[in-house]
């Protein structure tokens, strides 16, 4: 692979905190605080230490994923189309550039997806638990995907095991949201963006649909948008880094204790920007059968929560895991676009006021630099 360009040193960042896992899973009280203060904030943080995700024993796997994904993407766009989506809310398989909404205006967007599903990888392979994949994804499912999504998942259950008890949650409880032996919406996914103009969105304002995302990305190009801040700001990438953040799902779960931030995808900034873009990630999500809603009743800190909340009903939707992710992604697509409404019925957890306050393209960031 030919070096790329580094972040350019004078485009402001917004700093992200750096949590070495390691810490967190041997308990140590620090580490987990500063987890906690991440995860009730933003809702972004840097992943650091053991068990994958930096230096400690996924490296290969992740290397993997992203050969797999060039791999994916240079194939003929009709071989591709064989394994597509579709329309009816679908996120498995592959999703080509174009099919999907990025704003309220129907804008379509620049990036190709190809997203392999837990259900897949953790299965009875080579039978399909939930969509087919081409052959560049079918050679690596067990010698790659699988090991990913494995090692990925544990660290994930670990930070779910935290949130629980800091939560005060009886025991188990986010672990039994999401049992890995059963269906969900959880997947791997790599992102390809090509080369385009400054500020080009290839991913619109978004908040994540599940519960946990762990992204690997070499180049830079994401940009959170800061709760009280007037302009979108980027995070940084970091290399060996993974950077972690919070979804929709937790923020119901919590009743908004843990923040679900809105966020998306442009144009890397300087000679970044000349490189196709390959970014990895994996979205931990509730089971299918889970119906979201915050466990007030199990904690009395998120009842609290939902009681000072200026909306109590966001965290109550009355609905699967598997209905809310569904209505989101079936609204995102292009040919079931019937309006601005239709863009509104794919939002998650938003407040709409960052939306509307959200700076436009070309406008100087003001954040720190990390």
């Amino acid at each position: 692979m030919d070096p790329l360009p580094p972040f350019p040193d004078d485009v402001p960042t917004h700093p992200l905190l750096v949590i070495d896992h390691a810490l967190v899973k041997a308990g140590d009280k620090a580490e987990v605080e500063r987890l906690w203060a991440a995860a009730t904030t933003l809702g972004f943080w840097y992943a650091d230490g053991a068990t994958g995700l930096k230096n400690h024993g996924t490296d290969d796997e992740v290397r993997g994923m992203f050969e797999m994904g060039a791999e994916t993407m240079a194939l003929p766009l009709e071989e591709k189309m064989l394994h597509e989506q579709g329309d009816d809310g679908n996120s498995f398989g592959y999703r080509m550039a174009a099919a999907t909404a990025i704003d309220a205006a129907g804008t379509p967007g620049s990036a190709e997806f190809i997203n392999v599903a837990k259900d897949d990888a953790l299965g009875a392979w080579p039978e399909r638990a939930r969509h087919s994949y081409p052959h560049t994804v079918d050679a690596r499912m067990e010698s790659t995907v699988r090991p990913f999504v494995e090692k990925t998942l544990a660290v994930n259950m670990t930070i779910l095991d935290v949130f629980n008890e800091k939560l005060g949650l009886p025991e188990g409880t986010l672990a039994r949201q999401h049992p890995t032996d059963e269906f969900s919406q959880c997947e791997a996914r790599v992102i390809c963006s090509p080369p385009a103009a400054a500020g080009s969105r290839a991913i619109g304002p978004h908040t994540d649909f599940g519960s946990l995302s762990v992204l690997h990305n070499r180049l830079g190009g994401l940009q959170v948008f800061v709760p009280g801040a007037q302009e979108w700001q980027y995070v940084k990438p970091v290399p060996g880094y993974a950077i972690c953040n919070i979804g929709d799902a937790l923020t119901i779960f919590s009743g908004g204790l843990l923040r679900s931030s809105l966020h998306r995808v442009i144009t890397p900034p300087g000679m970044q920007g000349m490189h196709t873009r390959f970014s990895l990630v994996f979205f931990t999500r509730p089971a299918n059968c889970v119906v979201l809603r915050s466990l007030e009743d199990l904690s009395p800190a998120i009842a609290d929560a939902v009681a000072t909340s200026s909306d109590p009903s966001k965290y109550k939707p009355g609905v699967t895991a598997f209905e809310w992710f569904t209505r989101r992604v079936k609204n995102q697509r292009l040919k079931n676009r019937k309006g601005s409404e239709t863009w509104i019925a794919s939002r998650g957890t938003e407040h709409t006021e960052h939306v509307m306050v959200a700076a436009p393209m070309g406008v100087a960031l003001k954040a720190a630099r990390l």
